[in-house]
């Protein structure tokens, strides 16, 4: 190529999930949650020469202007993106770009995803110069896989630069891959191994040294699955970001994913907070010993401690750090007295960011394999565990799992989010006193219009009296946490309208099935009788098409292009039963 080649990155959509915050972003004036990077991280692979543009289709649309700019495309999903995945893949071969996919998904599923042409699989760090030098010389393959796990620390640095950074409310870095626990479903050691790889310090800094030189000031979130995965290396990490901080006013808050046995590790939770650690994600599951042991995940319990989890939560609590937890329904050995005692654990634990999902079995895990081997598998999984269906036959009846986890939802995000503010002073008030340094100037700034807008939607609402109770409370009782504590005000904002939107998609996706099979049940009465009930047929599918248009106005559009099935084929469905019911009577014409 004489001329210098363009490369388009391109982040397909997310689904509505619990994680993006959208309703929360919507106050803060932000875009997205976080960027995507590990296509920033592939762009610092490229060769200098080439020109490179990155589109976030979660901040931004991928317009054809995008497409026709490009020589080459290339993508980077996780399972639950496969939808937008795919018309990113169409629109590519409608223009005749070619495309390469990679990440998490086509990792596991390149089989089924038709259309691309070539398949970056696994960790890339070794493959990528492969693919790049054989793409320009005309004999690109189809598929490229590294023989083993890469060490990480030639790893450069991502290419934040590419990125708007003011349409998202954090950024994010990677220090490890890998997890030492082997959790049944969890797909994490299957994609990056047992034993945590590690990048040295000195690449940290230089990503922090390369955030703070573009503007960046706030959250930060480290993205390893297991930030504690090697314990030893973490420790030797955290002394040199405090370090860093301080030489720098503290311009960020860390916030990452760990194990629950952090409870256990004093010095590496002390060295955390030092370095500004203010939140961490810990996959609670369940507070059953039994399912938690099915499952395999045996580091959850303590046969010693009845209440090792209640009191691991709160042991982080009181250093500092606010606790947000994963929560799974629908495990093996649970019973139908879970649904109570997740919440009871949730509220007493003092986790306002729970997020609840039911059990989904993805495949590559070994609870995908075990269930197939029962008999028991029934679908891929979408990769949204927080859509109100599963892929498998559970041990607890299907009804009384999904009545219960609608009801878990509802109790934790209720219309007036009593409960949810009720975990938010719970929590700060067993932080500890210890203050974080705060910024000065545009954030601040950023953060009282954030307050004014949260102010003026939710006072005024039906969280209204639990929302001033707890700001007002924390103003009386823990001032130096007031910023906190409207963070998380306007979290619960998004958690309660996507509680609400989860459950009105559900109940769309009931009335359609039970509107169509009524209409089907009496449309095989009308076609097998000559005096068949033609009318009351017609009269049932018009309460069925009037009942899903009225449950479909209750959805936002975001969850709307997501319905499976959706309005217009649910609508096509009910017509066709109506249709052959009246081809089969002579002398009928359908309306």
């Amino acid at each position: 190529m004489t001329e210098a080649p363009k490369a388009l990155l391109v982040y397909p959509e997310f689904p509505p999930s619990y994680w993006s915050f959208r309703y929360a972003l919507e106050l803060a004036g932000k875009r997205s949650a976080m960027p995507p990077l590990g296509l920033v991280t592939v762009a610092a692979l490229f060769p200098e020469r080439y020109q490179l543009r990155v589109v976030d289709m979660n901040v931004a649309e991928l317009a054809d202007e995008d497409l026709d700019w490009a020589d080459l495309v290339l993508t980077s999903t996780m399972v639950v993106q496969q939808g937008s995945l795919r018309e990113v893949i169409a629109r590519c071969n409608r223009k005749g770009k070619p495309v390469a996919v990679g990440g998490p998904h086509p990792t596991t599923f390149h089989a089924d995803i038709p259309g691309a042409d070539h398949y970056l699989l696994d960790e890339v760090e070794e493959t990528f110069p492969r693919f790049v030098a054989d793409w320009e010389a005309g004999r690109a393959e189809r598929i490229y896989r590294p023989e083993s796990k890469p060490a990480i620390t030639a790893t450069p640095v991502p290419r934040f630069d590419l990125l708007d950074l003011d349409a998202y409310t954090s950024m994010a870095l990677q220090f490890s891959r890998g997890c030492p626990f082997d959790c049944e479903f969890c797909d994490i050691t299957k994609l990056f191994g047992r034993v945590p790889r590690t990048k040295s310090n000195e690449q940290m800094l230089a990503e922090l040294d390369c955030l703070h030189a573009l503007g960046w000031r706030g959250s930060v979130f480290l993205v390893d699955d297991n930030f504690i995965g090697n314990k030893k290396e973490a420790l030797r990490l955290l002394p040199a970001l405090a370090a860093w901080q301080r030489e720098h006013g503290h311009p960020f808050e860390f916030y990452t994913e760990a194990s629950v046995n952090l409870a256990k590790l004093e010095p590496l939770l002390d060295a955390m907070v030092e370095a500004g650690f203010t939140m961490t994600f810990l996959g609670i599951e369940s507070p059953n010993p039994e399912a938690l042991k099915q499952t395999k995940k045996a580091q959850n319990t303590d046969r010693g401690d009845d209440h090792y989890l209640l009191h691991a939560v709160r042991k982080i609590q009181e250093k500092g750090i606010e606790v947000s937890g994963g929560f799974i329904l629908g495990l093996d050995g649970d019973g139908p007295e879970v649904f109570d005692a997740q919440v009871a654990f949730i509220q007493e634990a003092g986790i306002p960011m729970a997020m609840v999902g039911l059990l989904t079995a993805l495949r590559g895990t070994d609870l995908y394999t075990r269930l197939e081997r029962e008999g028991r598998l029934l679908a891929e999984s979408s990769g949204n565990n927080v859509e109100i269906t599963v892929n498998f036959r559970p041990e607890l009846e299907l009804e009384v799992l999904v009545d219960g986890y609608r009801r878990v939802l509802d109790s934790l995000y209720g219309r007036g989010l009593e409960s949810y503010f009720e975990r938010c002073w719970t929590l700060l008030s067993r932080l500890g006193d210890r203050h974080r340094p705060r910024r000065r100037g545009r954030i601040a700034r950023a953060d009282l219009l954030t307050l004014l807008r949260s102010l003026r939607r939710q006072v005024f609402s039906r969280q209204g009296p639990a929302y001033l109770k707890f700001l007002a409370r924390t103003l009386l009782h823990r001032p130096s946490r007031f910023d906190h504590a409207v963070a998380l005000a306007i979290k619960g904002l998004h958690f309660r309208k996507f509680t609400e939107q989860t459950l009105a998609a559900h109940d769309f996706r009931q009335a359609a099935l039970a509107g169509y099979q009524q209409v089907e049940r009496m449309a095989e009465l009308a076609a097998a009788s000559p005096a068949g009930p033609l009318a009351a047929l017609q009269r049932r599918a018009d309460a069925a098409r009037r009942q899903v248009r009225r449950l479909h106005r209750r959805l936002r559009p975001e969850f709307r292009r997501n319905l499976l099935p959706d309005l217009a084929g649910v609508e096509a469905a009910i017509e066709a039963c109506v249709r052959e019911a009246m081809k089969s009577r002579p002398g009928t014409v359908s309306s």
